[in-house]
């Protein structure tokens, strides 16, 4: 029986329980590290049937999105609303507390 991997195991996570997502994105961005906004995207990109299938329904070319989430990537604010609003998230302002 093969291990799952880590990527693998949350992608099912988030599948399962949206709201879990939503507050690990949020507890990540309140952190303010990027790079680990763009792994958890990665991942839950891979819950909803890969980089190509969320780019498709974003109506964002492909290899945007895998440059938008690479290591180095910074994505802009209007991909990554379209990559949050496939996965059923979007992105919203508060005050800080």
């Amino acid at each position: 029986m093969k291990d799952k991997s880590h990527d693998e195991a949350m992608a099912e996570i988030f599948r399962k329980d949206p709201y879990y997502a939503a507050e690990l994105l949020n507890s990540i961005l309140e952190d303010g590290e990027q790079g680990e906004l763009l792994i958890a995207l990665r991942q839950m990109a891979k819950a909803f049937g890969g980089v190509s299938k969320v780019a498709e329904a974003a109506q964002i070319n492909g290899t945007h999105i895998y440059r938008a989430l690479s290591a180095k990537g910074n994505p802009e604010i209007r991909s990554l609303s379209a990559i949050l609003k496939v996965m059923g998230l979007r992105l919203a302002v508060q005050p800080i507390e």
